[in-house]
């Protein structure tokens, strides 16, 4: 029971204390010491608990009939399982190249791809603007990025995407997806941001779904090719969310070796679980450094570098997005590129002055501007 005038802390009746330190109920008319009342609960006492921990459901496993999107790329775990293993080569050589080799060399027509980031945090925006300078086009994408998704759309170069959110925080939603959608150019289904996390850890994992409880009684499920079923054992419903193996993936991090050895500095996103969910990977990094930097620290090496296929020394990679610790988003570019963005012509004008009208990204540095980019940089507390 709680202090004077107060309630019982078991059972929420107001009681009062006595004069000799014990508790006045009441609700019962009776008078407990301290000691009595620290041995055993009120015998009204309400746990917070409640005793029936599963809501009751019907106890059929059985699949629940959805109209859905289809899925963009099915699973196939046993399929991966062969590419690795006849496909991938795990040997321990040198694979830094630019931007140019890495997506001649590893990014097809009609790919499935994603790219890792956080936000505007890590965009790998090097090799995006690469892909839009070789116009690879049908591309089926993972849309949980920003400018990435956006430049490719722009550009003409996906069909379908999987989505979770394309827009700029503060500054709105992406008008760009929105005239794609509104004009019938691309086909989208939606997913949780946990959801195609946990369909990334199931290709990881070599299986063909997940079960989850995420995206249950939301619309977003509505737009979902996922599938709903009762658990057997419990009778819950759950979703299963179908393995998503990227035919290329592209990551952003701080620093790699030239075999491809990879440290994030800060927020991961999804960089742990696409680096292994995916039959080809490209690396950009902010600074290539020594093989002896992962030995130093070997619990760092977020990706190794048998997963990796082409390491590109790419600094300030993510501009204009940010990368933790080095420097901060341009905020006065994304603003100058929304603007752009809020008519087709104006991103088409935009795509060609900074992406179709320089050669490369030692080009769209020189664009920028080596003082722009110096004030970008993270001071000694940044």
């Amino acid at each position: 029971m709680g202090k004077s005038g107060s309630v019982c802390a078991d059972c929420g009746w107001l009681e009062q204390k006595t004069k000799n330190g014990g508790r006045f109920c009441l609700k019962h008319a009776v008078t407990r010491s301290d000691k009595e009342l620290l041995a055993e609960a009120c015998a009204d006492f309400k746990p917070l608990e409640t005793t029936t921990v599963l809501p009751a459901q019907p106890s059929p496993a059985r699949a629940l009939p959805t109209t859905a999107p289809p899925l963009f790329q099915r699973p196939d775990p046993d399929g991966f399982r062969a590419f690795l293993r006849d496909e991938k080569d795990f040997s321990l050589n040198d694979k830094l190249v630019t931007e140019r080799e890495a997506v001649k060399r590893f990014i097809k027509p009609g790919d499935y791809i994603g790219f890792e980031l956080y936000g505007t945090v890590r965009c790998p925006m090097s090799i995006v603007r690469e892909v839009v300078r070789q116009k690879i086009s049908r591309l089926r994408l993972m849309g949980q990025g920003l400018m990435d998704a956006d430049f490719l759309i722009a550009a003409g170069l996906v069909t379908d995407m999987d989505i979770t959110y394309v827009g700029y925080e503060a500054y709105g939603l992406s008008p760009i997806l929105r005239r794609a959608v509104e004009a019938g150019s691309i086909r989208l289904a939606e997913w949780s941001n946990a959801a195609i996390t946990w369909r990334l850890k199931a290709a990881a994992m070599g299986l063909p779904f997940l079960p989850a409880r995420t995206m249950l009684g939301s619309d977003t499920l509505k737009r979902s090719p996922a599938k709903k079923m009762f658990d057997p054992f419990t009778g819950m419903p759950l979703v299963l969310l179908p393995a998503l193996v990227l035919d290329a993936a592209v990551i952003h991090v701080h620093r790699a070796d030239k075999f491809g050895n990879c440290q994030i500095d800060g927020i991961s996103g999804f960089a742990i679980e696409m680096s292994r969910a995916c039959k080809r990977l490209i690396i950009s990094a902010e600074e290539i450094v020594d093989t002896e930097v992962f030995r130093e620290r070997p619990e760092r090496t977020a990706i190794p570098y048998f997963l990796v296929d082409a390491v590109v020394h790419a600094p300030f990679g993510a501009h204009p997005g940010e990368t933790c610790g080095l420097y901060r988003r341009d905020e006065a570019h994304i603003k100058s590129y929304l603007e752009s963005a809020r008519s087709a012509d104006g991103i088409k004008n935009y795509l060609d002055e900074f992406v179709r009208g320089v050669p490369d990204h030692d080009g769209y540095l020189k664009k920028i501007g080596g003082a722009r980019l110096k004030s970008l940089k993270a001071g000694p507390h940044g």
